[in-house]
């Protein structure tokens, strides 16, 4: 640890030696913008060096309590003579990121649940256990044999629905063991997508419109970073207990389950030419659902590649050079997300939000969730019977019932 004043003069020697390379490299410093970045970071790993020589520096064993309050032989004459700390570890880094990489496999794993892969694969076994399609002794058929002795050593679907409620927030209800939903995922998680495809929207205007096409100083990566530490910070307490368990269970049956639909006999059984033309023709003909596979499919690889690169380092990067290119790597994933995600009205793009307050969360913002429709339905008035005959107006028909119940708008 530091005296007082050692630690003042180390700041004010810093400040000057940066006033000082500043004042005589200001002619290169307005042609070359990058010369500054990398003046700064130099600085920065020499203050770096050396707090983390003072860490190593023998402490007395009260931390220098007694200096400080004047007791003892050592008591300190003025306040500079006493210990002082350069802080605690910054909040941001104390991330564990086996946790965010098993957040991105749970989001990988919904998307594929909501196309219907698990549904198709459970119909198939229904109707090769009735005898109602021409399956007998293939390599599917024997596949689809053990996938069913296999059900009773997993998770089940009730455990799959509450993991996505308790750590993503879709669904209804409370999550897994009645804990309280993570409802500010997709909001965060589409904000931070936003903002990722602005900064590059932003970076590509500028290498067009602008004279100098290599100054990095168009586009606001602070932004960026805040954007993506929210929703870090947000999966951090959301991904504890059994999730990685879970994740690497139902990786395994997504596998299983397309080596069911791919193989040799199930294809031919429907006249496909892949397991996912084996899915989409089990869906529409015994679901009689509208086919989203394509897009939800491309949001389960790329929101899984964006989670993924939130598990690593790169979102700490201050390094302007070194932030764009760690961010590169999931320019065109975010893009992606985005277009299939506002495709499906599950997002909307935007061009000016660029910081979402935290008393937004759950209500409104860049990317907040379109919710399905449901009927309408006006709930009668306390006391009011309800109409002894059809009465109409410019929306629809009233049509009465019994006391208490509601009157359906039809």
């Amino acid at each position: 640890m530091l005296t007082e004043k050692e630690y003042q003069e180390r700041l004010d020697r810093v400040a000057a030696l940066r006033e000082k390379l500043a004042d005589n490299l200001s002619g290169s410093l307005v042609s070359n913008p990058a010369l500054a970045e990398e003046l700064n970071s130099q600085i920065d790993d020499l203050v770096s060096a050396a707090v983390a020589g003072d860490e190593a520096r023998p402490v007395p064993p009260d931390r220098g309590l007694a200096a400080l309050v004047g007791l003892g032989p050592d008591a300190a004459r003025s306040l500079g003579e006493t210990l002082t700390s350069n802080g605690v570890a910054p909040y941001d880094d104390q991330v564990n990121s086996e946790r965010i990489v098993a957040v991105g496999d749970l989001y990988y794993l919904y998307q594929h649940d909501q196309i219907g892969v698990f549904r198709v694969v459970q119909k198939l076994k229904e109707l090769f256990e009735s005898g109602a399609v021409r399956l007998s002794s293939g390599p599917g058929a024997y596949a689809l044999y053990q996938f069913d002795r296999r059900d009773v050593l997993r998770y089940t679907r009730k455990d799959r629905i509450e993991a996505y409620r308790r750590v993503l927030g879709y669904g209804r209800g409370l999550g897994s063991a009645q804990s309280r939903p993570n409802t500010d995922f997709h909001m965060l998680f589409g904000h931070f997508v936003n903002q990722v495809t602005l900064f590059w929207r932003d970076k590509r205007i500028s290498d067009v419109i602008r004279e100098r096409a290599i100054d990095p100083s168009f586009g606001s990566i602070a932004v960026v970073r805040r954007a993506g530490l929210d929703l870090r910070n947000n999966l951090k307490f959301t991904s504890f207990g059994h999730l990685n368990v879970m994740r690497v269970e139902l990786m395994q049956v997504l596998d299983e389950c397309f080596k069911i639909l791919g193989s040799e006999d199930v294809i031919d059984l429907f006249g496909a030419d892949n397991a996912w033309d084996v899915v989409d023709e089990v869906l529409i003909r015994y679901f009689d659902e509208r086919l989203q596979s394509s897009p939800r499919q491309r949001m389960a690889v790329t929101g899984r590649e964006v989670l993924r690169w939130l598990a690593g380092p790169h979102i700490l990067e201050t390094g302007r050079g070194e932030f764009e290119a760690m961010l590169m790597n999931i320019a065109e994933p975010a893009e992606e997300w985005l277009t299939s995600a506002q495709a499906m009205s599950l997002a909307r793009r935007s061009g000016s939000d660029r910081v979402l307050p935290w008393e937004q969360l759950g209500q409104s913002g860049v990317a907040s969730p379109v919710a399905e429709r449901s009927p309408l339905t006006v709930p009668p008035r306390a006391g009011a019977r309800p109409p002894a005959y059809p009465r109409r107006n410019g929306m629809g028909t009233y049509r009465g019932g019994a006391p208490g119940r509601r009157v359906t708008l039809r």
